[in-house]
């Protein structure tokens, strides 16, 4: 291929050189703008154009006015004449061809969009508007509608924005450099909103490259398609100040947050078994939500991705809901609803990787730009992706961005990020000689921590109600402790380790756990080190590893019993709870993205049963502050009983000021025992608020009889309990 032609890099002749028409022609001018449009001359104005096909070509004002016919000088389509201007003006060509007859108006006779301050921004590194300038905007510009694209490129020979509009003609809309922060911009002028659109890119070499979707798109195609398209700013009108008030005014560790984790193409489908959209997900979803209690709706990736069985998780478009289910505005109307009646939106955020399909950001301008040209630093083993460079400010500006783009722009409640674990180490899932230290010598990834840190500053800092949420499984310190003092940022961590714990023992044989004790007292010694969600996530139940009832030991009642037992432990444990969708209901089946959740498994009593205690969990867990106001403070638990090994039976208190406390005792062996002593706090009536062996939920409805009595026996207080087979209960006092 022919080294692309620069307007300076050739004597002209007289007004335009035959070189410099064929550059035009074939695409390879990088500066377009030096050429095209109307230029001034010592003569008066001149205008040129290439439209190819055209025979002829009139010059019009924007409001009709004609001012000139241009002479063709090349056969392809390449128009040169004078024009009858009083003043540099956008104009509009009338070409005809047999006849044919079509108006094009120029795009070269605009002026650039972005601004000196733009460039200055995007240098430092702190424009937090980059997603209301980048990728493809509708504009009014000089009294044309059309719409403004801007990329960054910074090592390209040439960028064109093609679609629909051109034809997917390269040579039509070539974009103009801005050479101090490597992003091309064009204004389109008549483009309209739903135009399927690419960019068209000569790499370095003057190499065509596959077409490049855009890395800022606010909505793309359907897969298998995978363009992006032109669409209007968001327009919804929100209905939510007062939850998000609310939110922005609360310590969110002292609120109760029970999360539902949904993959939003599998919670339920249409009859025929496509998708639901937003607004058909809206008018189940919420509803179950609001009646079972939770607080907040945790969503699987919605950005655009090309392929189903990633889940989301390896996006080609951070920016844009997935057209799975429908237009941006309709997961906008989503989060209006579901904030509307108090419900919480989280959306799990992918920073850590990105996937190499061509279309993607890999080698986007032909080199790496997005990610590190080393595969020791920039390619990850585990996922067969590609990894963000970190330390360029460009990178960490578009991440950030995005992050601030969801809040901003959709109203989001809070963003779980994925994968951090794969950030902070540099030496992550690779064996020695096969990554990279730091400055220092060390594992750290010292560029990975300063952008967790400064995108969860700018989070916190612009939008007070949101919380990031960080999927970290490793001892690093101070995750959700502030950057001020040394920390990440986050405002919660996923606590693995309970998960990891606590599964390992209710899969075991009741006869067992006695020596296994330790697997449900020991997570109490870093329980409050961090500020912690306790996740039983999609992560459990896929890959083999079954669901949440099928993980439990024992015969089909014993499962049953030790599910609901589990869940009472949980929802009485210090925390954040999350539970992903089928495990309420105790789904039999592994999870699969392929289908509906089994919701017919609810017609019977056992699973129908479940769900009723899940729906409790979550409205005593709400309605009782000692139960959430102290989640992530020490000061809020003590252990009643610790050490009943023979008996696996296992008892605290959990209290808040100026409440009630909770005492929760978990007996988890399927036993009944009678007349077992429980210290408790204050002699007197105590109520069972909740039993998970009541009948309601499919248990034998053995307990208390609603209340218990403590006494004081000489300075010690405490209750003889009846405690059923493989059951958690709560107590409170009566006064």
């Amino acid at each position: 291929m022919k080294k692309p032609l620069n307007s300076a890099e050739e004597k002209k002749t007289g007004d335009i050189t035959k070189a410099e028409i064929e550059a035009i022609k074939s695409g390879l001018h990088s500066n377009p703008f030096a050429l095209l449009g109307v230029h001034e001359t010592p003569e008066g104005f001149s205008a040129r154009c290439f439209i190819p096909g055209a025979e002829e070509v009139s010059v019009l004002t924007l409001d009709g006015n004609f001012v000139g016919e241009l002479k063709r000088l090349d056969p392809d389509g390449f128009f040169e004449g004078r024009i009858d201007l009083s003043k540099r003006q956008p104009v509009r060509y009338r070409a005809c061809r047999d006849d044919a007859e079509w108006a094009v108006t120029d795009p070269y006779s605009f002026g650039p969009v972005l601004g000196p301050m733009d460039d200055y921004f995007v240098r430092e590194g702190s424009h937090l508007r980059l997603f209301d300038k980048m990728g493809a905007h509708p504009l009014k510009l000089e009294g044309v509608e059309g719409f403004h694209f801007a990329v960054w490129a910074p090592n390209a020979r040439r960028v064109s924005v093609v679609g629909d509009f051109n034809n997917w003609d390269g040579r039509r809309h070539v974009m103009r450099f801005r050479k101090d922060t490597g992003i091309w911009e064009i204004f389109a002028p008549d483009v309209y909103a739903g135009c399927a659109y690419k960019f068209e890119i000569l790499g370095a070499n003057g190499e065509l490259l596959p077409l490049k979707a855009d890395p800022y798109a606010r909505r793309g195609e359907l897969r298998p398609k995978n363009a992006s398209v032109t669409t209007p700013e968001l327009t919804q009108k929100w209905e939510d100040q007062a939850h998000r008030e609310h939110w922005a005014q609360v310590d969110q560790r002292r609120q109760p947050i029970s999360i539902y984790e949904v993959h939003a193409g599998s919670w339920q489908r249409r009859e025929d078994g496509t998708f639901l959209s937003w607004d058909e997900l809206a008018a189940q979803l919420i509803p179950y939500c609001t009646d079972m209690g939770f607080t907040h709706i945790e969503f699987l990736p919605i950005t655009e991705h090309p392929y189903d069985p990633s889940w989301g998780y390896q996006t080609t478009g951070l920016y844009a809901p997935t057209a799975r289910f429908g237009d941006p505005e309709g997961f906008a109307r989503f989060v209006n609803g579901a904030h509307k009646v108090g419900i919480g939106i989280l959306l799990d955020w992918v920073p850590a990787h990105f996937p190499t399909d061509e279309h993607g950001l890999r080698w986007f301008d032909g080199t790496a730009l997005y990610e590190h040209a080393d595969p020791r630093q920039g390619f990850h083993p585990d996922w067969n992706t590609a990894i963000y460079n970190f330390g360029r400010v460009e990178v960490m500006s578009y991440l950030i961005n995005n992050a601030l783009y969801w809040a901003e722009k959709f109203h989001l409640d809070g963003l779980r990020v994925d994968a951090v674990a794969s950030m902070l180490y540099l030496d992550y899932s690779r064996k020695e000689g096969e990554w990279i230290p730091n400055e220092y010598g060390g594992r750290e990834n010292l560029e990975s921590v300063r952008f967790l840190q400064k995108m969860n500053s700018l989070v916190y800092g612009t939008h007070p109600g949101v919380m990031t949420i960080a999927e970290e499984s490793t001892s690093w310190p101070k995750v959700s402790q502030p950057v001020h003092e040394g920390g990440l940022g986050f405002g919660f961590k996923w606590n693995m380790g309970f998960m990891h714990d606590t599964l390992s023992y209710f899969s075991r044989e009741p006869v067992h756990r006695k020596f296994h004790h330790q697997e449900l007292t020991f997570g109490l010694l870093y329980a409050f080190t961090e500020n912690f969600v306790l996740p039983l996530s999609h992560d459990e139940v896929v890959h083999g590893k079954g669901s949440l009832i099928a993980k439990m030991s024992g015969d089909d009642w014993q499962k049953f019993a030790n599910l609901r037992s589990y869940y009472g432990f949980m929802w009485g444990y210090p925390g954040k709870k999350l539970l992903f969708m089928g495990q309420e209901f105790a789904q039999w089946s592994e999870w699969s993205e392929k289908g509906s959740l089994d919701w017919n498994l609810r017609q019977y009593p056992m699973h129908e049963g479940m769900r009723r205690l899940v729906r409790d969990l979550n409205l005593t867990y709400r309605s009782k502050a000692a139960l959430h106001a102290r989640d992530c403070e020490p000061e809020g638990f003590r252990w009643l009983v610790v050490d009943d090994h023979e008996n696996s039976v296992f008892a605290w208190l959990r209290t808040a000021p100026g409440e009630k406390p909770v005492a929760v005792i978990c007996n988890l062996t399927p036993v009944y025992r009678e007349n077992y002593y429980v210290p408790l706090p204050q002699a007197g009536r105590w109520r069972e608020i909740l039993n998970t062996d009541a009948e309601i939920y499919g248990g034998s409805g053995k307990g208390n009889g609603g209340r218990v009595q403590a006494v004081d026996a000489g300075g010690d207080i405490g209750a003889m309990l009846v405690l059923p087979p493989l059951a958690t209960i709560m107590l409170e006092p009566e006064n």
